[in-house]
């Protein structure tokens, strides 16, 4: 199993999908490391040799902000704008969509479950 990032890729699966898995990479930038390193598409995990793993693990220690970094860098972002109190930050402090949607109806998963309001009754014809 090639550990890289400090996240075990799983064995069976084509490099690009196996890259994938590190928090950070998605489908084109696993494409691209591929392509960098010289490594066929067609490829599985299994078959790569210690010599392609230490490459692609040095190509993304080198150009790539992952895992623990970048997850820390997400929440320091933030919280700056939470700091800040511009209205972005405000939105995050109030646990309510950030960017521009609808709260009227949905948002229920930034919102969390629906509370039931004290005093409103169901009119009957």
């Amino acid at each position: 199993m090639a550990r890289i990032a400090g996240v075990n890729i799983p064995t069976q699966k084509r490099v690009e999908i196996g890259l994938t898995y590190i928090y950070g990479i998605g489908r084109e930038t696993a494409q691209h490391i591929c392509k960098e390193v010289g490594i066929p598409t067609e490829r599985r995990v299994h078959q790569l040799t210690d010599d392609e793993v230490l490459r692609i693990r040095e190509m993304i220690d080198r150009d790539y902000q992952v895992e623990g970094d970048l997850r820390r860098k997400i929440s320091m972002d933030i919280k700056r704008l939470m700091d800040l109190g511009c209205y972005r930050g405000l939105r995050h402090r109030k646990g309510l969509p950030v960017h521009g949607q609808r709260t009227h109806t949905n948002a229920r998963t930034r919102k969390g479950p629906a509370k039931a309001i004290a005093g409103k009754k169901k009119v009957t014809k």
